[in-house]
């Protein structure tokens, strides 16, 4: 199998070689080049044509965003901005998602050995996605090499028992996304009235720019959108995006729908984890439940949209056509757990419809 070749731009020559030495590990990935700032990328670029980027936001004489722009307008290819956790730093990542950037991973730093695994997993993960996505030159996915345990949602929340739950009339949506998620959910909430149900969302995105992604959701939209915090209730007119690096289930207390945030391993090698939003909403909502999942690589909440169909809850898939990477909803629909494959742009009025 040809390796995905990725080439690094970053000032940090402490990053760099942190950055090379994690994706170097893994058997479909090859780093073949490293730039200090964009003129030495352009460079680069003349010489070999990768298939990711990962570019950094700050640097010398141009920035990340400028490159960003020029490299869509004049030879697009998929890009992965590599930010810190600093506030700025999220939200130049994010207008870089809008400029056409793919996905972000934080810069990697010291930590815990299980930290530092936990970075790699998620680093090769994210370039492997940005790598089969629809930006530039399409390739198929890769399958993913288990590198690392792959933990299901067993080791947050048991499985839905079979008992159906007691109707009520709050309907509660469910959302998963990853790669290509962060404009579907814009398109997605940007159709929902101020009265919308209530809805939960887990986007993989690193910590600290949930909030940011929240933030700029909430100023685009006309329900509230916010990063959910642990007890949050779950009421009509507001979007509770999962927190970056905490897993985000969905509980109930006699009619009242609300958040739990924990902690936990990476369940299908994430945090926050679809699987574990899904299950929990399967056995908390059953029958008051909608679950979408939206485009992303690897199958993250396909095992869990068949428990919540199992449930009685209404479910749908982003179709093909419209994702940037038809990983996570193919997943869903050949395990059997979706009832509608949707483009896009339909979604939200059919959400609308079956919580009506």
């Amino acid at each position: 199998m040809r390796k995905i070749k990725v080439l690094i731009v970053d000032d940090s020559a402490l990053v760099r070689q942190t950055l090379c030495e994690m994706l170097n590990t893994d058997p479909e990935i090859e780093v073949v080049g490293t730039a200090a700032d964009p003129f030495i990328a352009a460079e680069r670029l003349k010489t070999v044509v990768p298939d990711v980027i990962t570019l950094d936001i700050e640097m010398p004489r141009m920035d990340g965003l400028t490159f960003l722009r020029k490299l869509m307008s004049q030879h697009p290819l998929p890009v992965v901005m590599c930010s810190s956790l600093a506030d700025s730093g999220s939200e130049s990542a994010l207008k870089a998602l809008e400029y056409g950037a793919v996905d972000i991973i934080t810069k990697p730093r010291l930590g815990t050995k299980q930290f530092l695994e936990e970075s790699r997993v998620t680093i090769c993960d994210v370039i492997k996605g940005a790598a089969a996505s629809r930006v530039g030159r399409r390739r198929s996915p890769t399958t993913l090499k288990e590198i690392s345990p792959k933990y299901s949602a067993d080791v947050i929340i048991d499985k839905p028992n079979s008992k159906a739950m007691i109707q009520t009339t709050e309907k509660v949506v469910v959302v998963g996304a990853s790669t290509g998620g962060t404009e579907a959910l814009r398109i997605f909430l940007e159709m929902m009235p101020e009265n919308a149900p209530g809805i939960v969302i887990v986007q993989h995105m690193p910590e600290n720019f949930t909030a940011a992604f929240a933030r700029r959701l909430d100023t685009l939209c006309r329900v509230t959108v916010k990063e959910a915090e642990d007890n949050d209730t779950v009421v009509r007119g507001r979007a509770l995006i999962a927190p970056g690096n905490h897993h985000t289930l969905l509980k109930r207390s006699g009619a009242r729908y609300y958040v739990e945030i924990k902690d936990g391993p990476l369940v299908t090698r994430h945090r926050p984890s679809v699987d574990v939003l899904f299950r929990s909403a399967a056995r908390y909502a059953g029958k008051n439940l909608v679950g979408v999942i939206m485009t992303g690589m690897g199958d993250d909440g396909a095992r869990s949209m068949k428990e919540m169909f199992d449930s009685g809850a209404a479910t749908i898939a982003q179709d093909e056509a419209t994702c940037v990477v038809f990983g996570m909803p193919a997943e869903a629909i050949k395990h059997g757990g979706v009832q509608k494959i949707m483009p896009l742009q339909h979604i939200a009025a059919e959400v609308l419809r079956l919580c009506g």
